[in-house]
């Protein structure tokens, strides 16, 4: 079972959980389920409240604005990615970390969407500059002779930018389904394989 949740409650569950008390919760769900289908620019905060089943003004109590509601939103994306990928790099190394990135952008676009697309100034930095030294570290690992530190960080980088450019790819459907390309997961494996042997 993935250790990130990728349930997506329907509009009762969004409104019986204001109805508990949870409105903040609630408001966080209805934001992620919103950009996962339109993206974080493609609603408004009356839209975000219409779908936890609470009045326009209610959002106000819990975030300053929409701003303030996709900054949460992206903190908690880069929070659950971190644990993606740190128990990627703990149980797999190297080999593991790609597919779950693109696992990650695949079953939580709401997170996703946020997190590339709406990022500001530190949000998610912590959590990012620990995914990306994770990534540099397993790199050293899985490279038989020695590296060094500033290679080890180039390669990460490119690796990094390749997984995010699939995922990218992907998410905008492409290849085509029937298309005879090989599977995301595949074509990120190829291509990893190949930057660390021309390293």
């Amino acid at each position: 079972m993935s250790s990130f949740d990728t349930s997506e409650p329907d509009d009762l569950a969004l409104r019986r959980g204001y109805h508990h008390g949870n409105l903040r919760e609630a408001l966080l769900e209805a934001a992620r389920r919103l950009t996962a289908e339109r993206g974080p620019h493609g609603f408004t905060l009356a839209e975000a409240a219409r779908l936890a089943g609470v009045s326009a003004s209610a959002p106000y109590r819990h975030f300053k604005d929409k701003e303030a509601l996709l900054a949460e939103l992206c903190q908690r994306g880069f929070a659950a990615f971190g644990v993606a990928m740190r128990e990627a790099a703990q149980t797999g190394g190297l080999p593991a970390m790609g597919p779950a990135y693109l696992t990650f952008a695949r079953q939580e676009p709401g997170y996703y969407g946020v997190m590339f697309s709406w990022m500001k100034p530190g949000v998610g930095e912590v959590e990012t500059s620990t995914s990306f030294s994770g990534l540099v570290g397993a790199i050293a690992r899985a490279i038989p002779d020695s590296v060094d530190r500033e290679t080890a960080r180039r390669l990460g980088l490119e690796i990094w930018a390749m997984s995010h450019g699939i995922a990218g790819l992907e998410r905008s459907g492409w290849p085509p389904p029937g298309s005879g390309v090989a599977p995301p997961e595949e074509v990120l494996k190829r291509a990893v394989m190949k930057l660390l042997m021309n390293k």
